[in-house]
């Protein structure tokens, strides 16, 4: 009866030890997606804050042309092969149509820009949102596992 009693015991510490140890590669798997997770958040708003970079340069370029043409030259840009051919693109206007037709490709292209950069902006917003509660989600898991353990 003893042996009987002591091999139920043993049965039972190899099955706990068991189940620690499946607990244990399961929190080790959502630690490792937690992760991948940060990563991936991480990478997606780096892209996303060096795109809004990129197109928030373009909208001020566009802008500082915009006033170029319309005469009003508040500051000269850094670059001065942008600037050259800046003037060298308004020096072939000849007309106050071509000048019009200009400032509506201009107007037009910084409105699709801002536009864009809007759309990535909620992309950005919508992306941070979905991954912060992914984290959140693998987060809350492994606790939920430290506290059953």
């Amino acid at each position: 009866m003893s042996e009987d009693l002591t091999q139920q015991w043993l049965t039972e510490i190899q099955a706990l030890k068991q189940q620690v140890a499946e607990a244990m590669t399961q929190r080790d798997e959502a630690w490792e997606s937690a992760e991948k997770w940060r990563k991936l958040y991480n990478t997606e708003s780096e892209q996303r804050r060096s795109d809004s970079q990129l197109l928030q340069q373009e909208v001020a370029t566009l802008k500082a042309e915009i006033k170029k043409i319309k005469g009003i030259d508040e500051t000269v840009l850094p670059d001065g092969d942008t600037n050259a051919a800046i003037q060298t693109e308004i020096s072939q206007i000849d007309s106050l149509q071509e000048l019009q037709t200009k400032l509506i490709a201009v107007t037009k292209e910084r409105d699709r820009l801002l536009m864009a950069l809007k759309t990535e902006q909620e992309n950005h917003s919508q992306t941070r949102k979905s991954l912060t509660t992914a984290l959140g989600d693998a987060i809350d898991s492994l606790t939920k596992e430290r506290t059953a353990r």
